[in-house]
């Protein structure tokens, strides 16, 4: 039986790790890209354009995924965003913009995968969490982005005791700053040594999907920070 892994956010810095990570380990990766984007996921086996934060898209997205395949073994849920802005400086608007980027693409995907394993009763989800949602004093400078990792780190849970009594498990990840381009071209001046690697991010959630042993762990990923 084939062993598939949809990502969601495939083209961003993490999820470029992530879909080379479980392509390497035998996994038939299925890309899930934004669709209007163009770049191309080179070790991803299938790629599906779809608007994760639309619920309509990714219903008619798994229709179209229970006729082209027949199992789900690992759903990894990278899609995010980052906002800054404190209370006073919180818009309205930007706690909706974070939310729907960060919580409902993660709440459309579960809801409509979660009957695939379901049937099965097996398979993991990996959910991309932030230290700000932990450690309320990082997130006062931003809010909409703490919250709505908050809410994502709230839906790694109910998942995991609407699935409690069965094999499928629910795995958060929740790193520091993740060492990419553009946040060092955001603060040139900090030591990216002690930042977070999305390689080794990939490392923990295939450690995660392929380890019986945990049930719905919480992977604190922060470096030296």
């Amino acid at each position: 039986m084939e062993r598939n892994i949809i990502i969601t956010g495939s083209t961003g810095n993490l999820g470029k790790a992530v879909v080379s990570k479980f392509k390497r380990e035998g996994y038939k990766v299925i890309a899930v890209i934004e669709p209007n984007i163009e770049d191309e996921v080179e070790d991803a086996d299938d790629v599906y354009k779809v608007d994760v934060t639309d619920e309509q898209e990714v219903e008619a997205f798994a229709k179209e995924y229970h006729l082209q395949y027949t199992n789900l073994e690992c759903l990894a849920l990278l899609v995010g965003g980052f906002a800054p802005g404190g209370i006073e400086e919180t818009k309205i608007s930007d706690l909706e913009a974070m939310i729907k980027l960060n919580f409902f693409s993660a709440f459309n995907m579960v809801k409509h995968f979660l009957p695939t394993m379901k049937k099965k009763d097996s398979g993991s989800f990996l959910f991309v969490g932030a230290r700000p949602a932990l450690q309320k004093e990082e997130g006062l400078g931003a809010l909409a982005y703490a919250l709505s990792k908050g809410l994502v780190v709230d839906l790694a849970e109910f998942t995991a005791r609407e699935v409690e009594d069965s094999k499928i498990r629910s795995h958060v990840f929740v790193p520091s700053i993740i060492d990419t381009p553009p946040n060092r071209e955001a603060m040139p001046d900090a030591d990216f040594s002690e930042w977070v690697n999305p390689a080794d991010i990939a490392e923990a959630m295939h450690y995660a999907a392929n380890s019986g042993a945990l049930r719905n762990m919480t992977f604190k990923l922060y470096g030296g920070v």
